[in-house]
């Protein structure tokens, strides 16, 4: 699985209206084939900063980043933006989300 963690700075000015401004972008990820998901969050330190997560089997990476609607959404988003995002990308083990053995709820 390719696992991908996203931090954006984004303008103050763009923050409140980021996520509505991205949906077109996020809505036509997360009907790609292989995305396992596509998850925005804004920091609750800083209502400038906002983390994707996403994910993609393993063979699907560069369907997604060659895709016309990658491409229209980093348009998109690229005015919005304070400074150049910064990325973890990595193919790791495994398929979907584990449990966290240490704070198992029953």
């Amino acid at each position: 699985m390719i696992f991908i963690v996203v931090k954006y700075d984004v303008k103050p000015e763009f923050a409140d209206n980021f996520i509505e401004i991205n949906r077109e972008f996020t809505e036509a990820t997360r009907a790609e084939p292989g995305n396992k998901w596509f998850e925005w969050s804004r920091s609750v330190e800083n209502p400038n900063e906002f983390v994707l997560v996403e994910a993609f089997d393993d063979d699907a990476g560069e369907a997604h980043v060659t895709s016309a609607h990658f491409a229209k959404g980093l348009d998109a988003m690229r005015p919005t933006l304070a400074s150049t995002p910064k990325i973890v990308s990595r193919q790791i083990e495994g398929e979907d989300w584990d449990e966290m053995g240490e704070l198992r709820i029953d």
